[in-house]
């Protein structure tokens, strides 16, 4: 009985050595009894590869190729419509560049309904970090978040609308991207709505319609 005991305890040992190596890094390929598709063959994206005469695994479209469709146009197989949200081809609208510089003025015309969507959006995206009136006290602020930007100040107003959209859609530093969540065009109402907290900053009572004067408070 007691070799029994010696080799279930060798045999117990040598499984428990063997197990403790799992955390090493190994090149070979591990034992898998049941694949699950787990190593199909496939080729990886900007791969290259033998099957296609330039032994490039992706192909480009065919030449004169233009996007077509999407979910705000109309349209069907036999009448397509171009969607130039596929193509952005315009850089000022799409990239807020205009060649190697950002553009310096809006490219969505500026009225006031456009001001009232930059508004709402600001307030969904940009204020629980920058504050309602962007100079970064926002809710967040209050549970933690420390060296969030205020949006209005001196050196942000040397931004161009470009630069600012190009923020909301690539992020900077901590900020995240909101290319994701946020239209294009809503992009633009939110670079017009931050020009008029910047705008309000410096405000006089001149700059109130007369109508409007009797309802500011001193």
């Amino acid at each position: 009985m007691r070799w029994v005991f010696l080799g279930l305890g060798l045999v117990t040992a040598g499984v428990v050595s063997w197990m403790g190596r799992r955390g090493e890094l190994h090149e070979g390929r591990p034992w898998v009894f049941i694949t699950d598709m787990a190593f199909e063959p496939r080729y990886d994206a900007q791969a290259a590869g033998p099957f296609f005469s330039d032994d490039r695994v992706m192909r480009a479209p065919p030449a004169g190729t233009v996007p077509f469709g999407g979910a705000d146009y109309e349209s069907d197989a036999g009448s397509p419509r171009q969607n130039p949200d596929f193509l952005r081809e315009d850089d000022r609208y799409y990239r807020g560049k205009e060649g190697p510089n950002w553009v310096t003025q809006n490219p969505v015309k500026l009225d006031i309904v456009l001001l009232r969507r930059g508004r709402e959006r600001f307030n969904i995206y940009c204020s629980p970090c920058h504050g309602a009136t962007g100079v970064g006290n926002g809710i967040m602020t209050q549970y933690g978040m420390v060296g969030v930007a205020s949006i209005t100040d001196d050196l942000h107003r040397l931004m161009s609308d470009g630069e600012y959209f190009n923020v909301i859609t690539n992020g900077k530093g901590r900020m995240m991207p909101y290319a994701p969540q946020i239209k294009v065009r809503d992009r633009w109402a939110i670079v017009a709505y931050i020009r008029a907290l910047m705008r309000s900053e410096s405000a006089t009572l001149p700059d109130v319609p007369e109508s409007q004067r009797g309802k500011v408070t001193p």
